[in-house]
């Protein structure tokens, strides 16, 4: 029977304690408190995930949140092909399955992952997970003991960040440019922590559009950072799920392309069609992919047998090329959008121009400090996520990621206006009192976003 009151919990917690079971009393508010594994204490969520439950509200421009334009699938007719589905294949849609993935889709996958040059891949060598976020758990998961040290972009993916951390991994940040990843600070670093005798386990690296950053590591650095990595013994992690997302230019290769051995790409259909199903995967060498497979059987038994038929079905049924052309063009509206409005309302800040994806790296003015601007944004009905949730150690004060996959380029433009406002007040009173942004001690925004963040 569980505690259900505070003085119940007290008394559970101080019981088990007299028998060994736990090490620390409960609290008013947990009785379970002394209970938890050492690692569940770090898991807190971020401040800034209470504060979208508000921006989320209609009267809120979010240039937060990575959510694809849903709006944009021709939706009649993808639900009548899942119509027929369960109609049809339903007894084995809704029914268990295979822990490694559906094999018709595991055959699918190879066909989207060719367009990026991956030509040598087997249905075998796949492994479909819920999503690539349960593939970058299982990842570290198999991979990663407390206390080693994983490589990851200067900044980097918040989800990463987080299941990084709750594997109690530490994180060695390596610098970017307009480029991608550079090479000579990944090889830096590696003599470094070598020098230190850390255990460097893989390097995380999202090599086209870059989450939050927004730039594409260049085709003779892929070739570079393969070549150190090789060299040190150090896997790639190459997470890709915006590789088909550009709107100028055919995708480079990946990675993977060039290394079967070195490299685990992640891929996912989040970005290119629903990320309601859940669906990801991990391509992977032969005995990596036994201990994957083992890893989420043990998690999950399987994944969804319904969303894998589901996606499989759209990819048979529907023109998923012209789909993904469709959302290239889309996307690159909004983004001439958001740059065009940087241009009019933000000329003290900085930027790149993305040229594929759905994120803008912002640069603010000297002095500012996005994180404790936010709730100021929020009054104003403008939402964006502070650069410190895609650092490790708190840096990025000075910097804001701004999305504009989902907004109309009518809102992405009348949110950078209130935005402009609020960093134009902000500007004024660090100019009157002559305040700037430190280094945050804290960096909670790292640990659990919400998932319409990410």
């Amino acid at each position: 029977m569980h505690p259900t009151t505070p003085q119940h919990g007290a008394a559970a917690a101080g019981a088990a304690a007299a028998a060994g079971q736990v090490e620390a009393a409960g609290t008013r508010l947990d009785p379970w408190f002394g209970a938890y594994a050492q690692r569940a204490h770090g898991m807190r969520a971020s401040e800034i995930r209470a504060l979208f439950s508000v921006a989320n509200r209609p009267e809120v421009v979010s240039l937060a949140g990575g959510m694809p334009f849903i709006q944009g699938l021709p939706l009649e007719v993808i639900g009548e092909a899942m119509r027929r589905l369960i109609t049809t294949k339903g007894a084995t849609a809704l029914q268990y399955g295979s822990g490694q993935g559906d094999e018709e889709l595991r055959e699918r996958i190879l066909e989207v992952v060719a367009l990026e040059g991956i030509t040598d891949a087997h249905p075998d060598d796949v492994v479909v997970t819920t999503g690539s976020q349960q593939a970058l758990d299982l990842v570290t998961r198999i991979f990663v003991d407390p206390g080693d040290l994983i490589l990851a972009e200067a900044p980097s993916y918040v989800g990463a960040l987080g299941v990084f951390r709750s594997y109690e991994a530490e994180v060695a940040h390596i610098e970017m440019d307009a480029e991608g990843l550079i090479p000579e600070a990944l090889e830096r670093t590696l003599v470094e922590a070598r020098a230190a005798g850390k255990t460097v386990k893989f390097l995380y690296t999202i090599p086209n559009y870059h989450n939050p950053a927004g730039v594409t590591l260049s085709l003779d650095r892929r070739h570079q950072v393969l070549e150190i990595c090789r060299r040190f013994g150090v896997l790639v992690v190459e997470d890709n799920p915006y590789g088909l997302l550009g709107f100028d230019r055919e995708p480079l290769p990946a990675m993977r392309a060039f290394d079967n051995e070195g490299v685990l790409y992640l891929g996912s259909f989040s970005k290119t069609f629903a990320p309601g199903y859940r669906v990801g995967w991990v391509i992977a060498p032969h005995a990596v992919r036994e201990k994957l497979v083992l890893a989420s059987e043990s998690s999950i038994l399987s994944p969804s047998n319904a969303s894998q038929m589901a996606i499989t079905t759209y990819l048979e049924t529907c023109d998923w090329k012209g789909q993904i052309k469709a959302y290239r063009e889309l996307y690159r509206e909004r983004r001439d959008a958001m740059i065009g409005a940087l241009s009019e309302h933000l000329p003290s800040a900085t930027w790149n121009v993305p040229d594929g994806g759905f994120y803008v790296w912002v640069g603010l003015p000297e002095g500012l400090d996005a994180r404790s601007m936010l709730p100021r944004a929020v009054t104003e009905r403008v939402a964006y996520v502070p650069g410190t949730a895609f650092f490790y150690d708190g840096q990025g004060a000075d910097h804001m990621r701004l999305s504009f996959c989902y907004p109309t380029p009518e809102r992405i433009r009348e949110g950078v206006r209130r935005l402009s406002g609020v960093v134009n007040a902000e500007a004024d009173l660090v100019q009157l009192f002559g305040t700037h942004a430190e280094r945050d001690e804290d960096p909670r925004d790292a640990e659990y976003p919400s998932p319409d963040l990410a």
